[in-house]
């Protein structure tokens, strides 16, 4: 599993939505403050839009990959880039992932070590 961690995040690097949108299904919930808990696809990407129009560079390295069982993960990311209009910064991310049998995202929640970056 630690290759589907692998395979979504080279995704999300990719900053495309049409790569993103295969991991998630209508009953999927993520939670990336400081945006409240939201599910479904569409709301999603929606999201992940937002997000990539705030950022003139954003990339995400994992470091450390944990298995929780039940196809839950918990994974360490480094967040690097900038803003638009606003200094570089690096951030350490956890992430708790929660895969379904055919390895689309039922739940993911991540957790910022410094959200300075978001005000």
């Amino acid at each position: 599993m630690n290759c589907k961690i692998s395979h979504f995040m080279q995704d999300l690097n990719s900053l495309n939505i049409e790569k993103l949108e295969k991991w998630f299904t209508d009953e999927t919930v993520i939670w990336i403050p400081p945006a409240k808990e939201i599910s479904g696809k569409s709301r999603i990407l929606a999201l992940f839009r937002a997000i990539f129009k705030r950022y003139e560079k954003i990339e995400w390295n994992v470091s450390e990959i944990f298995s929780l069982g039940n196809n839950k993960y918990f994974y360490q990311t480094s967040s690097s880039g900038n803003m638009a209009g606003k200094e570089a910064y690096i951030n350490e991310i956890c992430t708790v992932v929660q895969f379904s049998e055919c390895g689309k995202i039922l739940y993911l929640s991540d957790y910022f070590k410094d959200t300075k970056v978001f005000n």
